[in-house]
């Protein structure tokens, strides 16, 4: 059975795992926003994604264009997590992994480091 969130709770544990992210991550991020989202109309299981050009894939030719957008999905996240601490740990492994993207790191590498 799904947890049951409000919204407002949910956005209160994104920004929580935003905090726990590292200083020097937090402050190399560049160009980039976080959303919090019910679904993705495209794929309705993901539990997050990563839109844009990741730091490692940028060139002297990127400027002016729109933030990267991080995307939190609310409803795919409370339907795995049977509790709300698996809420707390899912949020936050779903904000490492998608700023991981923002970094350049791969799903495959993520798998490998555990944050999959």
């Amino acid at each position: 059975m799904p947890v049951e969130m409000t919204a407002a709770r949910f956005e209160e544990l994104v920004a929580d795992a935003l905090d726990a992210v590292p200083e020097e991550f937090a402050q190399a991020m560049d160009n980039v926003v976080v959303l919090v989202e019910d679904f993705n109309e495209e794929a309705p299981g993901i539990l997050g994604l990563y839109h844009g050009v990741a730091l490692t894939s940028r060139t002297s030719d990127y400027s002016g264009v729109l933030p990267d957008r991080i995307s939190i999905y609310r409803e795919p996240i409370l339907a795995v997590c049977e509790t709300e601490d698996e809420v707390v740990e899912e949020v936050l492994v779903t904000v490492v992994h998608e700023i991981a993207h923002h970094f350049g790191i791969d799903d495959e590498r993520l798998h490998e480091l555990g944050w999959g």
